[in-house]
């Protein structure tokens, strides 16, 4: 998911490229190295630049692709909700080949098409030892599709497919896994979405008035340590409460620890997206979404999110095959 977090960093003093993407007037942007308060005309348009976005649009697009998650979860059985994740690795893979495309590579859309919606079908009806299959066999599929156009640059084109297969809907699957047990699958993906918007909503309140020291001026200039250790707090803390209440045999210590590891895996998928739109000098994957850009850019701390939660909730808290 794209972060209200991005909007209660630490300000970042160099002049980068993404910085210069940005549509918000830089002298007034911000908040703390200034004697003199803003003038009318200039805060309206701070308060929307330092979130970088339509904070309105973006607080009903989010509650509304929440709201249709969270539907989707307790309704005819769940197969809406594997549709739902199908149609989001499909958005997801279309708006990489996109940005990717910036930079010239041409990864083969096609393979990636169809195997994205492989990998969550094998993950959802054969579980976490079947996802690997889906994601090899992926991977072949690009890198013959490819030998259609030849020797120049298939290296960087096969690469380009390879990142967005594993990135996308071979992490996406990883919502089918969390779906996948009949007695709490439902219950097992809310926690983990609830986890991740406690990470995002505890950055932003703690960021905006802690935040002082930046966490990674190169990649994210606006995010800073500060709210960073909100986000733990935050999700650890309201996760220890969740857990208990949501998930048979979970205690409050597997609710921190789940918490503060998918919190940890949030901010981390952010900044991975954050480097790789750097890196292409995008500023969001697609223009889809009203205040969030496009799909990717909302999604980009669930999908690492995602495995984590799968993986610590197996652990601390196993379910039952039926």
């Amino acid at each position: 998911m794209a972060h209200l977090d991005r909007a209660h960093r630490a300000p970042d003093p160099s002049s980068t490229r993404a910085r210069q993407d940005d549509a918000a007037p830089a002298p007034s942007d911000e908040p703390s190295s200034d004697d003199q308060p803003p003038t009318q005309e200039q805060a309206a348009p701070q308060r929307k630049s330092r979130a970088g976005r339509n904070l309105p649009a973006a607080i009903g697009v989010g509650a509304g692709l929440g709201g249709l998650v969270v539907v989707s979860l307790f309704t005819l059985d769940k197969w809406l909700f594997l549709g739902l994740v199908i149609v989001a690795v499909l958005v997801g893979v279309w708006e990489m080949v996109r940005a990717v495309g910036v930079q010239k590579a041409r990864p083969p859309l096609v393979p990636l098409l169809l195997g994205a919606p492989l990998m969550v079908c094998l993950a959802w009806f054969g579980g976490a030892e079947r996802l690997p299959l889906g994601l090899l066999a992926t991977l072949l599929l690009v890198f013959v599709w490819r030998f259609a156009d030849g020797v120049p640059n298939y290296q960087r084109d096969v690469t380009a497919g390879a990142l967005i297969a594993v990135y996308v809907p071979f992490l996406g699957s990883f919502a089918a896994l969390l779906a996948y047990p009949a007695d709490d699958g439902s219950v097992r993906v809310l926690v983990t979405v609830l986890a991740v918007v406690l990470s995002d909503t505890g950055g932003y309140a703690t960021g905006v008035f802690l935040g002082k020291h930046p966490m990674a001026p190169s990649v994210s200039p606006a995010k800073s340590w500060e709210g960073f250790a909100g986000s733990i707090v935050w999700t650890g803390a309201g996760s220890a409460i969740a857990l208990p209440l949501l998930l048979d045999d979970a205690v409050w210590w597997h609710g921190a620890i789940f918490g503060v590891a998918v919190s940890i895996a949030s901010v981390l998928g952010d900044l991975g997206e954050s480097l790789i739109k750097r890196d292409l000098g995008v500023k969001d994957m697609s223009n889809l979404l009203p205040g969030h850009g496009g799909l990717m850019d909302r999604l980009d701390s669930v999908l690492l999110a995602l495995p984590t939660a799968y993986a610590v909730l197996a652990f601390l808290v196993p379910w039952n095959p039926s």
